[in-house]
């Protein structure tokens, strides 16, 4: 017969690190993992300790506290240690607070810690709830080694001979099947799982992963109807949140998948990640209300997160920079003050980081220019051509956003320039081409842009309902502010045309319809309107011989 001391002591052999800033309750953790059987216990205070020991030690254990005073907390610790892949599979992470308050739970919890314990901890419940863990962790250790490696199809053989032989475990095992699948891009057994568990028990975690499934088949309309049934039966369910915009945006309705990521930010606010993507869904829907709070947001996660990023700076600068442009009012120069501390504040936060100096100085030169100070405005666009140089060597985004700035300041010729030289350099990127489109189409700011595209929206409107002089109105009071947007023009020529077929007599509408794709003799070819340009133009040739 055989003595494993392991079978006996599941807390031997096992290494442990105790983070909380009170000395009295990091030695009296110690003590109690000593008297469960625990040898190996390192003791830090703060998180700076933590992830060093983290990145040159293996841990088997992390008992966390959530609040660490000032400076990172429990939430940020386990982020960055999950972002940096410093905790093996195997590793278990319990987050230990005395703070039960949802907003703490809900931000801890998307990163997924192993458990909570609840202050005050004594041993029975310590080694309760720790040696559960322990036998799962060393049950399915030979598994999670593999996912480790990334050999999945190993992992996916292990859980399905671990299947019958530990039912106990048997939830995990599915889950961690499907998952595993899918990572594979085998979809139709990932679905198979979700299925197979689905019909036995109606469980949270196996419907988001079908909708997974159901997303990378392109069933749109099925993922999104499941993902909004599952929210209205479990509403604090976060991923099916962050799944169901994604299903929305897929199907093209970025409005409503706004809508959600709002619901979202609001039961779990801690969250930067999805605060981040709430700020560039609401940006490209033109809310900039809504875009610049949750940027805010985002920057202030990012102070103690391993995300924090010069561009959400960046981006919250730019978006204040709008909503602050013509709004000389009082709410209209407190947006620019704050943008303009937002850049400073970023200069500071990234000193090392090249070109950061130069992307700040083209959005303070907007902000100047918006609020009608010309001097400042002048000099600060004086010291961006010094400092950068030769322009057509800027990066994409440095480079958009200087082209914006140069029309802000009436030098539409230099703009159009560096752009038409941005179209050449990245003419195999799709995504800067369509940006260059359309700064190139409304190069206003984003008061006059927002007024542009509703009179296009009103005047389409009019066109559908056979209004055609209210629909040449409209369109041709959007072109007072965009006056070289293409499908401004195009719509217009459009209804001219059709105003033209009931009135063959009056030439002057071609005369206006030619002024019109005058404007556009310069489109270049991969415009999406150049094709609608082309065959407009041959029209109006064949009405005008």
């Amino acid at each position: 017969m055989t003595d494993s001391s392991s079978d006996f002591n599941p807390f031997g052999k096992l290494t442990y690190l105790v983070i909380d800033d009170f000395e009295n309750f990091r030695l009296s953790m110690r003590q109690m993992l000593r008297s469960c059987g625990a040898d190996k216990i390192e003791l830090v205070s703060n998180a700076n300790q933590a992830i060093q020991y983290c990145t040159y030690n293996h841990v088997d254990v992390v008992l966390c506290d959530f609040n660490l005073g000032e400076g990172r907390n429990g939430q940020h610790i386990l982020e960055e240690l999950r972002h940096k892949k410093l905790l093996k599979r195997s590793s278990l992470f319990l987050m230990v607070t005395a703070e039960t308050s949802k907003e703490m739970v809900m931000g801890a919890r998307e990163y997924q810690p192993d458990a909570y314990l609840t202050k005050p901890i004594n041993r029975a419940v310590l080694e309760k709830r720790l040696g559960s863990l322990i036998s799962q962790r060393n049950a399915l250790m030979p598994i999670n080694r593999e996912i480790d490696r990334e050999n999945y199809p190993e992992a996916i053989s292990l859980c399905l001979q671990a299947l019958p032989r530990q039912p106990r475990y048997k939830t995990w095992l599915m889950k961690t099947l499907g998952d595993l699948y899918f990572r594979l891009g085998d979809l139709s057994h990932a679905l198979k799982i979700y299925d197979d568990v689905l019909s036995q028990r109606e469980l949270s975690w196996a419907q988001l992963g079908r909708c997974k499934v159901l997303l990378a088949n392109r069933s749109f309309d099925e993922a999104v109807q499941n993902l909004k049934e599952l929210i209205t039966k479990h509403p604090d369910y976060m991923e099916a949140y962050d799944l169901l915009a994604e299903g929305l945006e897929r199907q093209g309705r970025p409005t409503q998948a706004q809508q959600i990521l709002e619901k979202a930010a609001e039961h779990s606010p801690n969250a930067l990640l999805r605060q981040k993507h709430l700020a560039e869904l609401a940006g490209s829907n033109q809310d900039m209300d809504t875009a610049s709070e949750a940027w805010r947001r985002t920057v202030e996660l990012g102070t103690y997160s391993i995300h924090d990023n010069s561009e959400h700076y960046l981006a919250l600068g730019q978006t204040l920079s709008d909503l602050s442009e013509g709004d000389q009012d009082e709410e209209g120069t407190a947006r620019a003050r704050e943008a303009l501390a937002v850049l400073k504040k970023m200069e500071k936060r990234f000193p090392d980081e090249e070109g950061i100096g130069l992307r700040s100085k083209i959005v303070q030169c907007r902000v100047y220019a918006g609020q009608g100070h010309t001097r400042q405005a002048n000099e600060m666009l004086q010291a961006i051509r010094t400092e950068a140089g030769d322009p057509s060597a800027m990066g994409a985004q440095t480079g958009l956003d200087f082209a914006k700035t140069l029309f802000r300041m009436g030098q539409d010729g230099e703009a159009k320039a560096l752009l038409a030289n941005m179209s050449d350099r990245f003419s195999d990127d799709p995504d800067i081409l369509q940006k260059i489109e359309s700064l190139l189409d409304e190069p206003v700011g984003f008061r006059q842009k927002i007024k542009a595209r509703s009179l296009n929206r009103d005047g389409i409107k009019a066109f559908e309902e056979g209004k055609l002089q209210d629909a040449a109105d409209t369109f041709a009071r959007a072109l007072e502010i965009v006056p070289d947007h293409a499908a401004l023009n195009l719509n217009l020529v459009q209804v001219l045309l059709k105003e033209y077929s009931k009135n063959p007599a009056d030439t002057g509408l071609l005369r206006r319809c030619q002024s019109c794709l005058d404007r556009l003799s310069d489109l270049p070819p991969q415009h999406r309107q150049h094709k609608r340009y082309v065959a407009l133009q041959r029209k109006l040739k064949g009405l005008s011989e």
